[in-house]
């Protein structure tokens, strides 16, 4: 007979009085003194309703695997696989409860710090407050004996005077008042993830909508798409060389970044020596210095619409920038999102948004108009690797991202998904194209320049232009899609064929910087121009001698 809780034979077997049922003497005991109950039928019982049964000694079979050495040991294998997998589990738990830990370590420290900034901010308003309470009554007197000849003679307009004082110290209180609220507020809605990043709004259906309108537009529009008459021909671009060089930024900085405003035919640069500048090409003049950032400016881009420079830094910085009346940009947002250095900037087609890409190995969608981040990407499913290069497709649903471990990744804007990716690039990937016909995409690394077939995601050509240990720094199609320059220890224009045609090299110009270290390449309106930066401190312009434009510098 077998005992009704273990199933096993009992060592000391019990009975009970109401249900008849055997148990062993002690797992019956303790069932009762926990529960007080039979644990089969349900009814209550006590150790008095158990009867203890005399039996001979029993003496317990032998297990068939123990009857046997292989048999002992499958036994302790099981033993042992079984104390591995919660030793695994422990260390499982215990990892997780140290990230839980750091977690609230640093929202802990994190608050901390808001805290004592409040605090700060609110002793220093309520100073504010109690100076300008102290000096109603003072301006009160004084404004009563000033006035009080006047007031006797039965002039009104001092008194005038004294009650608009009054209003405007009134007034000054109020908005003491009003901006320490909005500050607490601020602070208290400052929602934080689990992760100690913030909350983002994310892209929602207006916005995406926006941007499917966009795409559609865009689309159509290139349907019906000619060369313009006005593009400069081949034989044209043959015959370009050096019109002029100008020494834009400090004499030991080089200049990292170049890019042109179409409309009003200016260009900016971004240099090693923290400042960006905008040029005035026509006039040869320079319009502003944009001092504000504290380390190098790595990526500058204009805003096609309005005179908008958007500017990002190794300080981890994004900077906005706003023309005003008398030409010099403003500092309008300082963006701060990210944790490492901001690699690359690119504008979206409606003008309304834009993308940045750093080495955190995140990339920020924002809003223009206000310097909201509205999302920011992180790719879980790769090992830690930066951006390095960033470009929005000409329809604008479709961005472009180059990292530091050689690859290339096209992502949906409308879902943050990432929906392919491009092998095959040797050292970082520094700069990243779409043609205008949305065919095309051309990545610079290490090992040269790849054009990739966005119809069918793959490898059509490559161009080696130098020895391994000269990476390409830049390449650009221009506007219209019909050629293709690179740069790295000098600049290479090819002409833009289909993917069965070769593309062939139709202008070879050296570095005259002397440094082979050319690191951006940018084709004017028409292609008219080639704007060249180098690192040296010089902003160089190709074209055809006689055109249009500055004197050499």
């Amino acid at each position: 007979m077998n005992c009704s809780i273990s199933g096993e034979v009992p060592e000391e077997p019990v009975v009970s009085k109401k249900s008849g049922l055997l148990f062993e003497k002690r797992l019956i005991e303790r069932h009762i003194s926990d529960f007080g109950k039979c644990p089969v039928t349900g009814e209550p019982l006590s150790m008095d309703d158990v009867v203890p049964i005399k039996t001979g000694k029993i003496v317990k079979p032998r297990p068939v695997q123990a009857a046997s050495i292989p048999g002992m040991l499958g036994m302790f294998q099981i033993e042992w696989d079984g104390l591995m997998l919660s030793n695994f589990a422990l260390e499982q738990q215990l990892h997780t409860a140290r990230q839980e830990l750091s977690h609230a370590l640093y929202q802990h420290d994190a608050a901390c710090r808001v805290i004592a900034r409040l605090k700060k901010e609110r002793d220093e308003a309520r100073s504010l407050l109690a100076q300008a309470e102290r000096q109603i009554p003072m301006s009160a007197s004084t404004a009563m004996a000033v006035n009080a000849s006047p007031l006797s003679n039965g002039k009104r307009g001092s008194c005038f005077s004294a009650s608009w004082l009054f209003i405007l110290i009134a007034f000054s209180l109020c908005y003491l008042r009003l901006c320490f609220v909005i500050l607490i507020t601020a602070a208290e809605n400052e929602e934080m993830g689990p992760d100690g990043k913030k909350i983002r709004p994310g892209i929602v259906g207006s916005i995406i909508e926006e941007l499917a309108d966009c795409n559609a537009a865009l689309s159509q529009q290139r349907k019906k798409r000619q060369i313009p008459p006005t593009l400069a021909p081949i034989d044209a671009v043959e015959r370009y060389t050096q019109l002029s060089s100008h020494p834009l930024h400090n004499t030991k900085s080089g200049i990292l970044s170049v890019d042109i405003h179409y409309p009003k035919d200016l260009i900016a640069t971004g240099g090693v020596d923290t400042n960006a500048v905008v040029f005035d090409r026509p006039s040869g003049a320079t319009l502003s210095i944009l001092s504000g950032h504290s380390k190098k400016v790595n990526s500058v881009k204009f805003v096609a619409e309005g005179e908008i420079l958007v500017t990002g830094s190794a300080d981890k910085t994004v900077r906005v920038w706003q023309a005003s009346e008398d030409g010099n940009y403003n500092c309008r947002n300082i963006l701060k999102d990210h944790t490492a250095e901001v690699q690359a900037v690119t504008i979206h087609a409606t003008n309304n948004y834009f993308v940045t890409a750093s080495l955190d190995n995140t990339w920020c969608f924002y809003e223009l108009s206000s310097g909201l981040c509205l999302t920011q990407v992180t790719d879980t499913s790769e090992a830690e690797e930066g951006y390095t290069s960033a470009a929005f497709h000409p329809d604008g649903l479709i961005l472009g991202t180059g990292t530091s471990g050689s690859i290339v990744k096209i992502w949906d804007v409308k879902s943050q998904a990432n929906v392919a990716r491009f092998d095959g690039h040797a050292g970082a990937v520094t700069a990243i194209s779409f043609s205008e016909n949305g065919y095309f995409l051309a990545t610079a690394a290490q090992d040269g320049v790849k054009l990739w077939d966005l119809r069918k995601l793959r490898n059509f050509r490559t161009f080696t232009p130098y020895d391994e240990n000269t990476p390409t720094r830049s390449v650009e199609f221009d506007h219209s899609g019909s050629y293709l320059a690179l740069g790295g220890s000098d600049i290479r224009v090819y002409q833009v064929a289909n993917v069965k045609s070769e593309w062939n090299c139709i202008k070879t110009f050296p570095d005259l910087s002397g440094k082979d270290k050319v690191t951006s390449v940018k084709f004017g309106p028409d292609a008219k121009y080639i704007a060249v930066g180098a690192m040296d401190h010089n902003l160089r312009i190709f074209g055809l001698p006689g055109e249009d434009g500055p004197m050499e510098s």
